[in-house]
């Protein structure tokens, strides 16, 4: 039997979208809707009930989460971070210990491939250096000066994937940085500073920063 009076919410959709979606454990599409609760009889709305209040639906299980799900990087986003990420702590370290030894840009070219840049040869890594600083350094660069677009391009893609890392892979992108500046000896002071912004730039402290580029440096003896 239909019940004569209840209370249901009712919705309107605003935005459609993708999103991780918590119950699924997967990329997913999304409704983002507005509504609130009516009291209704014989199953039509007669009178609103409470403020208006904000859902995300899945289209896919269809269940509903807070808007705050949406903060949750997508897979596939997550993983376009990761990748520029690389590419751009690779080419922060070329430019910081200078382009002059094969070894530092055969690991700089290495690490951008690894990221999903197959097809980016030693050519290509130089000339997107060269059109990112105005210049191919053969001598370290401080991010300063020329380097000031490099540094910027750093901030702007490890800053958004910070929160969605954990310590492990924050470390690890550190850690991937250090072995290019390691490729050709020890670390020159515009290296370290370039890892100490990457570290900040993912809300690692100094001193952690420090303890990740002395255990590099052991293990490439």
């Amino acid at each position: 039997m239909t019940r004569l009076w209840g209370v249901r919410p009712r919705w309107r959709t605003e935005v459609l979208g993708d999103f991780f979606c918590p119950g699924c454990g997967g990329d997913r599409n999304y409704r983002r809707q507005r509504g609130r609760r009516w009291l209704r009889l014989f199953g039509t709305p007669l009178l609103p009930l409470g403020p208006e209040l904000g859902s995300v639906q899945c289209t896919n299980c269809h269940g509903r989460y807070g808007v705050e799900s949406l903060e949750q990087l997508t897979s596939g986003r997550l993983t376009a971070l990761l990748r520029d990420a690389q590419y751009t702590i690779a080419l922060a370290m070329l430019a910081a210990g200078g382009t002059g030894t094969a070894a530092a840009r055969a690991e700089a070219c290495e690490l951008i491939r690894s990221a999903g840049f197959e097809e980016y040869g030693e050519a290509q890594v130089l000339a997107a250096l060269a059109a990112l600083i105005g210049l191919d350094p053969v001598e370290p660069l401080a991010l300063g000066g020329p380097g000031d677009g490099l540094l910027g391009e750093l901030r702007a893609t490890l800053k958004p994937l910070a929160p969605h890392l954990a310590q492990q892979g924050r470390e690890r992108l550190v850690l991937s940085g250090a072995r290019v500046a390691l490729a050709d000896g020890r670390y020159v002071p515009q290296e370290r500073a370039a890892l100490a912004t990457v570290g900040g730039c993912l809300n690692l402290s100094p001193e952690a920063v420090e303890r990740l580029l002395a255990a590099a440096a052991r293990t490439t003896r």
